[in-house]
């Protein structure tokens, strides 16, 4: 099992920055890929970028030079540093963890942050 806790939703104007934490636990060992998610009002679940246990990094078109994924191994600690938030950008993002044992994946899902980008 891995838990994950995500930290550091908020509001920010447009233009502003936030960095989204997420806090993993339990068994990290088995993550292969880690992810950010988000889901705004009346959309559907969208990727917003990729880490590989490797260092591995890939991004949405839509936040491609503007976001950044890394990790802190030491710290089991995943993060999200968004730049020029813009309005689209409000949603609830949601840490990923994929965990593939015995050619068998499992997905984790952290509860989700909010952010908010006023105009």
């Amino acid at each position: 099992q891995v838990q994950l806790v995500e930290s550091g939703g908020g509001l920010v104007q447009a233009g502003g920055s936030l960095r989204l934490s997420c806090a993993a636990s339990g068994s990290i060992f088995s993550i292969n890929v880690m992810a950010w998610y988000r889901q705004a009002p009346g959309k559907q679940r969208e990727l917003v970028a990729t880490i590989t246990s490797g260092g591995s990094t890939n991004y949405a078109d839509s936040v491609k030079g503007r976001f950044t994924i890394s990790s802190d191994n030491a710290k089991n600690t995943m993060y999200l540093q968004m730049n020029s938030l813009k309005p689209e950008d409000l949603a609830v993002y949601y840490c990923n963890a994929v965990a593939v044992r015995g050619g068998v994946r499992r997905d984790y899902w952290g509860q989700g942050t909010q952010v908010t980008v006023s105009s």
